[in-house]
């Protein structure tokens, strides 16, 4: 029983399936990155998908320009001081993505066994013999035999706006394809998808690298999704927004789209600060019965690597549905068994018809899936992986979460100036919530001084387990006895306030006096 990665004890789980779930602040240690837009860009609908436990905002700039993406962004901060809930904001870059452009805006008829041609030559109208690409080098890239899909932007999958092609010849510039399944195309862009075929396109385009200095800098973005194939991809995508002072935080979060990113995962894993698996690509260039096992050993990697892993693509039913089907309930909790750190909606908060209740959905299964995950194993395992000897930090992270769980704390309470200390400690998977007080540090660029400390505590917002708080600034940096207790004193008012501390609790404190890293346990008075 204890070699499996669920903790099921007969009867007693069986008959707490049939309990309500209880509602808590903290919905679920699982974390919700929700997409922003036409049906969840108002000041209400974000309010309440924030109680519904979204704590990360996502803009993708595949659609939409800067303004509209702005007002939203106004709303979100609305919304945060309305609900007195941090949220953190994600920039989703569109990278070397292709696209069929439908300028007529009607509805394309495609009908399997015919003849579809693909053109470089956008001045041209899409037709159901005729679509349009973005991209002149398709012919030089694919050949007879090779598959195509084409997708309505955000395809679910269920509808019957997703055609597959296959390449029947190359004529010059164009490739003619036949349809294989009949489709309607409607809308304005489509995806483009090469199954294993390398697109020689830059990972950041021009107009990527324009958001990035306008509205990226002007928002100070605290992570940048980019496509990544290679480890060089976010080197040159670190080169390029360290060059602006806004941006020297911001965290890089390769997205993992096709057999390249597959293949050079370890070197990108090394570069990136965490890693977004995009099953929705991965799905297309993957056979189908092997987008588990590499989910599976992609979690693993980075959990092992302790950096933050973001599942996509797994209630696509509910973009049009109240409720997901059997298996992508199965789905969502098989993400959090397997290690995710945070679930990715997209199609289902951007147009669905539910972003608030999806939200919820999606947090009550993980807080479900979390109740029966064996972090015995998960930590024997992760030690055992580490090895000896650890560093110093990593020891501390790992003792403390051992403490806390043999204590049976309510809460672990670490102080942190980097968000460091705190992501180490989510690394060892405690089962309990990882209060992470960020302590602000002063800073100066020799032409004026800031504090840090919002981009660490935001950040820890894509992480299991981590609820950050941000420290008064006018507590000292180096700490001493008297500067401790005010700011746990705080930490543990902080954490009654939402019931997660209660009297008679232990509560696990992780912080470091002087040179000296310390984890010592609290047992509350009434």
């Amino acid at each position: 029983m204890h070699s499996s990665p669920l903790l099921l004890e007969e009867p007693i789980r069986m008959a707490s399936i049939l309990e309500p779930s209880k509602p808590s602040f903290f919905p679920a240690m699982t974390k919700i990155v929700g997409t922003l837009g036409p049906n969840s860009r108002s000041v209400d609908t974000i309010t309440r998908c924030l109680h519904a436990g979204m704590s990360v905002a996502r803009f993708d700039f595949s659609w939409g320009d800067s303004e509209y993406h702005q007002e939203t962004l106004e709303n979100l901060r609305d919304a945060i001081k309305t609900t007195q809930k941090l949220c953190a904001v994600m920039l989703d870059i569109v990278g070397p993505e292709l696209h069929v452009v439908n300028k007529t805006d009607h509805p394309i008829t495609l009908e399997a066994g015919t003849l579809l041609v693909l053109t470089p030559d956008q001045d041209k109208e899409a037709t159901s013999n005729l679509l349009p690409v973005n991209y002149s080098g398709l012919s030089k890239a694919v050949k007879k035999g090779d598959t195509i899909f084409i997708g309505k932007y955000l395809f679910t999958g269920s509808e019957t706006t997703s055609v597959w092609l296959e390449v029947s010849e190359v004529n010059e510039d164009d490739v003619v394809c036949l349809i294989k399944n009949d489709a309607t195309l409607s809308g304005s862009l489509y995806t483009l998808h090469v199954s294993q075929i390398r697109i020689d396109l830059p990972t950041l385009t021009d107009k990527d690298k324009e958001v990035i200095r306008t509205w990226g800098v002007q928002n100070k973005i605290d992570f940048l999704a980019l496509y990544t194939r290679h480890a060089e991809d976010v080197r040159h995508a670190r080169e390029f927004i360290s060059k602006f002072e806004n941006l020297k935080q911001t965290h890089i979060f390769a997205k993992i789209e096709n057999i390249e990113g597959l293949k050079h995962f370890n070197e990108i894993l090394s570069e990136a600060d965490g890693i977004i698996v995009s099953r929705g690509n991965l799905g297309i260039d993957l056979p189908p019965e092997k987008v588990f096992l590499f989910q599976k050993a992609a979690i693993f990697k980075c959990n092992m690597a302790g950096k933050p892993v973001v599942v996509t693509r797994v209630v696509d039913s509910m973009t049009n549905n109240l409720r997901p089907t059997r298996a992508e309930a199965t789905d969502v909790a098989n993400a959090v068994l397997d290690g995710s750190d945070a679930i990715l909606l997209g199609a289902e908060t951007l147009i669905g018809l539910y972003p608030v209740e999806t939200i919820s959905t999606v947090g009550k299964i993980c807080a479900e899936a979390e109740k029966v995950y064996n972090q015995d194993l998960y930590f024997k395992k992760t030690v055992k992986y580490v090895g000896e000897p650890m560093s110093h930090l990593e020891s501390i992270a790992s003792s403390a979460v051992r403490a806390a769980v043999k204590v049976k704390a309510s809460v672990i309470i670490c102080f942190t100036s980097s968000g460091r200390a705190a992501r180490l400690l989510a690394k060892y998977r405690p089962t309990m919530p990882v209060i992470s007080v960020v302590i602000p540090q002063l800073k100066t660029n020799q032409l004026r001084w800031t504090f840090t400390g919002a981009f660490q505590a935001r950040q820890s917002l894509i992480v299991r387990g981590l609820f950050p708080m941000l420290a008064d600034p006018r507590h000292p940096t180096e700490f001493d006895a008297g500067t401790n207790e005010s700011i746990l004193k705080i930490a543990l008012d902080h954490g009654k306030a939402f019931g997660v501390i209660k009297p008679h609790d232990r509560v696990v404190v992780c912080q470091k006096v002087g040179d000296s890293s310390v984890v010592k346990i609290i047992e509350l008075e009434d």
